[in-house]
């Protein structure tokens, strides 16, 4: 039983708490409850609601490769359509989470326009998880149940790339979306921002575009 209103909880920046034994009506009832304007992000699987509060680090990492996505997608002259951390929920999977970042990019084009709900029906083709403030092995099991194809997984500061084949994911050395980039270039390119601004680390991706491009 939750002591307090779901809402009047506070979590520290990079915490996580878990509730378990809910139905899917009551998951329902607290998403309405906490609202959209919210900093927290959610993860719900059979009865079990994780609730995260992303710390700065967190925060960093998941807006620089979503930036580094939109700027290869840009350099490739592919199309791409950036989701941020949508809801997806899944009720006939008693699943929904909120990904740190979503996109569709092999499926572009039923995602775009304004006032489409292409999320609710059709799985993100790639999804970024930040592992700092909680294990990312329950949110795998829903990418994995939603059929994601693809999750670029941060942890233990390493990005790796999760791929869905056989419906299972396992490890790949190059992205299915972008063929031509390897982890080991991705993690590159967190490395430098250690050191560097955004903006330096996205024109380093643009000219590492350029030279692939020729």
């Amino acid at each position: 039983m939750i002591a307090a209103p779901i809402s009047q909880i506070k979590l520290a920046p990079g915490s996580a708490m878990t509730i378990a034994g809910l139905t899917w009506k009551t998951y329902e009832a607290l998403l309405q409850e906490m609202g959209e304007n919210r900093s927290t992000r959610i993860a719900y699987d059979r009865g079990v609601l994780e609730i995260r509060m992303p710390g700065e680090p967190h925060e960093i990492i998941n807006r620089l490769l979503a930036k580094i996505i939109t700027m290869l997608a840009m350099e490739f002259g592919m199309e791409a359509n950036d989701f941020g951390s949508v809801m997806l929920n899944r009720e006939e999977l008693d699943r929904g989470i909120e990904p740190d970042s979503c996109f569709y990019i092999q499926n572009a084009v039923r995602g775009q326009g304004m006032e489409k709900t292409v999320s609710e029906s059709l799985p993100p083709d790639l999804a970024l998880e930040v592992d700092i403030a909680s294990s990312s092995a329950s949110k795998m099991a829903i990418y994995q149940a939603m059929g994601v194809s693809e999750v670029w997984l941060y942890r233990r500061n390493m990005l790796k790339i999760q791929l869905l084949q056989g419906g299972q994911y396992g490890e790949v050395a190059n992205s299915q979306a972008f063929p031509m980039v390897s982890v080991d270039q991705l993690n590159q390119w967190i490395e430098l921002r250690k050191t560097e601004t955004d903006l330096t680390v996205l024109r380093d991706v643009q000219m590492f575009c350029k030279s692939c491009i020729g």
